[in-house]
Parts: C-alpha cells; sequence; structure tokens
C-alpha cells in the first residue's frame, strides 16, 4: 500500500514538474515577438545621429568667384551658410562639387546673365526647341533671344520681369513675345507661338512653364555645388541677376571693407589626398582685385602656388592667387632624393623666401 501511494506521489510530482516547465518555455517564445514588434516601430522614426565628422561646416565668404565647371561662375558678395554633404558616408570635397551642397542663410550671389545664356547653350536646356539662346539686361527685365525650330526656324525674342517665389525658385514673367523677321512669312499664318512652345513638351529638369510664366529651379537647372536657402528677392542689376538670401544686405555694406576670403568651419572635409577634421580653414585673395577667383577643377593649382601656414589651434591658413595670376611654367615643387642625400645643399628657393 505504501508502494502504491508513493508511485502515486511520485507520479504527481512529475506532472507538476512537467506542467511548469511548459508554462516556462512557452513565455520567453511570445516575448522576443512583442520585442521585435516594438524594434520594429522605433526604428522606423529613427533618424541617424549627427556625429562631429558629418556635422555641417560653417561657411563664410566675402567677394568670392566660385567657378561652378567651365561654362558658369557665381559671384558671392556675402554668404553666411553651411556646406552639407548630400551623401551619408562621404566627405564633401572640392574634388567632387556634387558631394556637398550651400544652404545659405543670409548672401547675396550674383550670375551674369550672358554666362547664364552661354550655360544654357552648351546644354543646360539641351531639349528644348529653343536654340541659339542669347540673354541681356534691358532696365530691370531680362530679354531673351533665340530661335525657335518649330516646322521652319523662327528668330523669337521674349522680355520679362524676375522676381522670387515662396518655393525658393526665380520666376520669369513674360511681358513681351515677339516673333523676329522671318523671309517665308507666308508660313505663319497657322503658327501660334506662345511661351510653352519655347520649351520641350515633356519639360526640362528645372524649368517649368505656366501661362505667361517660367519658374526656374537653380538646384536642378545649374551645375553643382547647389545652392539652397530661403530666396527673399530676385532683381537685374546689369549685367547680372542677383539674389538675396534672408537679410543680407545689411550685412553687405558691413562687411565692404573686408578683404575677400572664404572660411569653413568644423565638420568634415576632403581636398585632395587630405582629410581635415573639426575644419578650421581660411582661405585668402592674395590680389587686389574685386573678386577673388576660386576654381573648384583648378583649385589645387591655386594652393601649390599660394602660401599655406598652420595656426596655433592646429587651422589653415591659405594664401591663394587668383586663377588668371598662376605662372605659366612653374617647375616642380617636389623635393629630390638627391637633395635629401646632401645635408650642405641650399632648401628650394620658395621656402628660404617665406
Amino acid at each position: 500500500m505504501r508502494a502504491r501511494l508513493a508511485v502515486l506521489i511520485s507520479v504527481c510530482v512529475l506532472l507538476l514538474t512537467w506542467l511548469v516547465w511548459q508554462l516556462r518555455s512557452k513565455k520567453p517564445a511570445g516575448q522576443p515577438a512583442a520585442s521585435a514588434i516594438s524594434t520594429g516601430a522605433s526604428s522606423v522614426g529613427t533618424t541617424i545621429p549627427t556625429t562631429p565628422d558629418s556635422a555641417p561646416t560653417a561657411v563664410y565668404a566675402h567677394n568670392l568667384m566660385l567657378r561652378k565647371g567651365p561654362d558658369f561662375r557665381i559671384y558671392v558678395r556675402w554668404l553666411r551658410g553651411d556646406l552639407v554633404r548630400t551623401r551619408q558616408n562621404v566627405n564633401p570635397t572640392f574634388d567632387d562639387p556634387e558631394s556637398f551642397r550651400l544652404d545659405v542663410k543670409t548672401g547675396i550671389i550674383r550670375a551674369n546673365i550672358g554666362d547664364i545664356g552661354n550655360f544654357l547653350n552648351a546644354g543646360g536646356v539641351a531639349n528644348s526647341p529653343l536654340r541659339d539662346i542669347a540673354l541681356l539686361a534691358e532696365d530691370d527685365h531680362i530679354k531673351l533671344k533665340g530661335t525657335l525650330h518649330k516646322l521652319i526656324s523662327i528668330p523669337v525674342e521674349l522680355l520679362g520681369s524676375v522676381a522670387a517665389t515662396p518655393d525658393n525658385r526665380i520666376q520669369v514673367h513674360v511681358t513681351k513675345l515677339s516673333v523676329l523677321k522671318v523671309p517665308l512669312k507666308g508660313l505663319l499664318g497657322g503658327l501660334n507661338i506662345g511661351v510653352s512652345d519655347l520649351f520641350h513638351p515633356k519639360g526640362i529638369p528645372g524649368i517649368e512653364v505656366s501661362g505667361n510664366d517660367i519658374f526656374f529651379d537653380t538646384l536642378k537647372l545649374l551645375p553643382p555645388p547647389h545652392i539652397h536657402g530661403q530666396l527673399t528677392k530676385v532683381r537685374v542689376v546689369t549685367p547680372d541677376i542677383e539674389e538675396v538670401y534672408g537679410n543680407a544686405e545689411e550685412a553687405v555694406t558691413r562687411f565692404e571693407q573686408w578683404r575677400n576670403f572664404l572660411r569653413l568651419n568644423d565638420g568634415t572635409i576632403d581636398f585632395g589626398k587630405l582629410t581635415m577634421h573639426h575644419v578650421d580653414i581660411t582661405m585668402v585673395d592674395l590680389s587686389d582685385d574685386a573678386w577673388f577667383d576660386l576654381d573648384l577643377n583648378n583649385y589645387q593649382n591655386q594652393l601649390v602656388n599660394g602660401y599655406t601656414r598652420m595656426t596655433p589651434e592646429a587651422g589653415l591658413q591659405i594664401f591663394m592667387p587668383d586663377l588668371d595670376n598662376l605662372p605659366k611654367n612653374k617647375g616642380n615643387q617636389n623635393i629630390s632624393m638627391e637633395w635629401l642625400k646632401h645635408r650642405n645643399l641650399p632648401p628650394p628657393p620658395e621656402i628660404t623666401s617665406k
């Protein structure tokens, strides 16, 4: 009897142990599912934190002429803003103007109206039926001349006023569109030419036509580096078109007597084979010209022919000549192994002269 009771108790204990084990094994199985859901939900709204290396680089510039490729340049009277990387894991570099954009807080930037016409002819509006474009200023308006290819080649001319739009585009309101002299006037009887006929029906990136208005998005239309900011005013200042960002007009007057320079601070930048963290670079124009001519395609030639010194804070001060003032046939500035082997040879003359 006692043996049977012992067996019964043992069976009950085993059953209880098995039930407890089952309950414990099922509970953790459900928990990871809940954990996975909460993790997935939180990851949707997660943003990659900004590190010191990926932080924007503050930019200050005065009287800077920035060459954006071979066919276009802009004139920066004053600029305060940020140089921001366009790809998360790629440092901004002057060697790749697509690697960064300029976010302008306050600034006044000009572009020569004739240069804009040359850029458009060089491929800026490759899909447009309007060719042989010539742009010029006429008082506070822009005049455009060109040849429209519609059945026949038709010389056209338009006149328009300029303004800034709330979405930071440039609006040209066409006040006059006329067809110039055409040898075969009889062919024009059935032609009805409007502003929309000047551009391809499928559109050109950066250009939108609505009625008698043409909207230009410079972020899409013009070459890099692209410029973004709150555009408060656009006007014609012969021979240029001028963009005003923020409240910059007072700053231009205040800094009128400053030297021509470009100042970069914070973040990370690559230039050539070098990378600078916690950027501290000041580029100063050595000339007395009205503009500091900086060419992104040839800036290393300007660096080589300038003078660079390090500050006590490990920053760089670079005194650079204008592109037009570079020597045509300057010799190789690399020191040779032969010079290193002979301690009695004098140092290169450009070193002793500084």
